[in-house]
């Protein structure tokens, strides 16, 4: 490995100072999963969201509603970047009902084997990082691509080469020197099949960006894709905490469950009818000061998402971590999720 610049040296040297304060209380608190937390939490309840049903037009009905359902943290209503009205009435009524804005999603395929795809697709990334910062959203996030010509997320035996590395590298350097956030980051979503695909290769990444408008989106299902990492998914997610926690900016909530078959089929299932123990995950957010949302996902309807939400409340409440509760609708309001 070649010598890293001076301005990189800087960037690890304020990473490894955020990642002593950060860590300090998870390495106390959740070594264990069993063990009950110990010392202090970060400065409030943990950020909690997800997808919103029957969402009303209204940016102060839309952020009330969240509040409603128990949600301190959202998904980015959909605003196109030029309506600047809006945009500002969307920042402006969620910052009053304290909800944040974890994340602007942009999924498309920045390395799509079609040149002219992936122009398109980084142009599109990048006004989603410019409307991320607009909006005062978290993040913009994205998965690093794929080679696949088929699928734009699928498998591809180049997606864990040197030559994706670097690829993925330029498109998030690209994008940031582009947009020069004032306020949020770019991640990558982490993947089983493509890089980032462990906290090694992503504190590998981190490094060779070199841009503080770089950071870590969570995702720890989408970790495990073998055994060994079904099995020790505590560990596993213990050491992005303990490898990422300074740069976590947002994570996704969901649950794994095996389907026994002839090969190894893992499957995403809602939160609390899987296998995944959401103990040492929350611990790991409370234990962070810059307050990571947890933001629900691929669930269908909005029975599901409450039952989901119930679940990682009442594992929070056995840990003594707060998480904000859903609020009693107004006379004559339908139900949400």
């Amino acid at each position: 490995m070649t010598a890293v610049s001076h301005s990189r040296r800087r960037f690890w040297a304020r990473g490894a100072g955020l990642a002593l304060a950060a860590m300090a209380p998870w390495t106390r608190a959740a070594r264990a999963a069993e063990a009950p937390p110990s010392g202090k939490p970060g400065p409030g309840p943990i950020r909690f969201g997800g997808p919103v049903f029957d969402a009303p037009e209204d940016p102060g009905e839309l952020a009330r509603l969240h509040r409603r359902l128990g949600y301190n943290a959202a998904y980015a209503p959909r605003v196109g970047i030029d309506n600047t009205d809006r945009i500002r009435a969307i920042r402006e009524a969620f910052q009053r009902e304290e909800v944040v804005i974890a994340e602007v999603g942009r999924w498309v395929n920045l390395l799509d084997p079609d040149p002219t795809k992936r122009r398109r697709n980084l142009a599109y990334v990048t006004e989603g990082l410019a409307l991320a910062d607009e909006l005062g959203a978290l993040c913009c996030v994205d998965i690093a691509g794929s080679f696949n010509p088929e699928v734009w997320y699928g498998p591809h035996p180049g997606n864990v080469s040197r030559e994706f590395f670097d690829a993925a590298v330029e498109n998030a350097r690209r994008i940031i020197d582009a947009v020069k956030p004032r306020r949020a980051r770019f991640c990558y979503e982490m993947m089983g099949w493509s890089l980032p695909d462990s906290p090694d290769s992503y504190r590998a990444m981190l490094e060779a960006v070199d841009r503080p408008a770089f950071g870590v989106h969570l995702d720890p299902c989408n970790l495990v894709n073998s055994p060994r990492r079904f099995y020790g998914h505590r560990e596993l997610i213990r050491e992005c905490f303990e490898k990422l926690g300074p740069w976590i900016v947002s994570c996704h909530a969901k649950d794994l469950t095996w389907d026994v078959e002839m090969n190894v089929h893992f499957r995403e299932v809602r939160p609390g009818t899987g296998a995944i123990d959401y103990r040492p995950f929350l611990r790991g957010l409370a234990a962070l000061p810059q307050r990571p949302p947890l933001m629900m996902e691929h669930l269908r309807t909005a029975g599901e998402y409450a039952a989901a939400a119930r679940h990682i409340r009442k594992v929070a409440r056995e840990l003594g971590l707060a998480i904000p509760a859903p609020r009693p609708a107004p006379a004559g309001a339908g139900e949400g999720s």
